[in-house]
């Protein structure tokens, strides 16, 4: 499929490097959140950088990008505060692009849980993928309350919030449904293909 570099302008001022990936039909249209800044995250880390192969192959417009202060993106780590920007910048290119389509957010650990703060009109709903809803608080995530559907994505051995850990916080939380990967880890090593799948079978009932 191919790539289209863009910039996106963050309200606040950064400015980020991302990638856009549409395939000639589209039927629906993702953005794509990348793990922890200040641990190696970026756009192209494993799971996002999976997703961002199998998305567009299957038909799914997608767009990734790097929050700020990463590799090419101006501005610094805000700690998830900031980067809610960023992840509605992102929102802001894609939908103006694939307007009328199903769009949802799918982040990978702390881009799940920055993405779970993001309420935005414009969505149909989230796909978190390894949350450890804990780098902001789960009660004041404002996916938690928003009747749109969420489709969380947790490895079975996940070492920083298990199925187990998770369920009784997402126990009061609107429209969730839980996949837990067997035999992986938050990392999702050789089981990737796995995730892609849940997330392409969700988007499908968004369609």
């Amino acid at each position: 499929m191919a790539i289209e570099p863009l910039e996106l302008r963050v309200e606040d001022g950064p400015v980020l490097e991302a990638e856009l990936s549409v395939p000639a039909d589209p039927w629906a249209a993702v953005v794509l959140a990348h793990p922890h800044p200040t641990r190696g995250g970026n756009m192209r880390s494993l799971v996002t950088g999976a997703l961002f192969s199998a998305l567009p192959a299957a038909g799914v417009a997608t767009l990734r990008f790097n929050f700020r202060g990463v590799e090419g993106s101006t501005g610094t780590h805000d700690g998830g505060v900031g980067e809610q920007r960023d992840i509605l910048a992102a929102i802001d290119a894609l939908a103006g692009i694939t307007e009328g389509l199903p769009l949802a957010l799918s982040g990978w650990s702390f881009g799940a849980d920055t993405s779970l703060a993001v309420v935005d009109s414009r969505l149909s709903g989230w796909a978190p993928v390894a949350p450890p809803l804990r780098i902001l608080d789960p009660d004041t995530m404002g996916a938690a309350a928003d009747p749109r559907p969420k489709c969380f994505v947790i490895a079975s051995n996940d070492q920083f919030r298990t199925p187990e850990a998770a369920r009784p916080i997402l126990a009061g939380w609107a429209n969730v449904e839980m996949h837990v990967v067997e035999g992986a880890d938050h990392f999702f090593v050789g089981r990737t293909d796995r995730v892609a799948e849940i997330v392409l079978t969700w988007l499908r009932s968004l369609a």
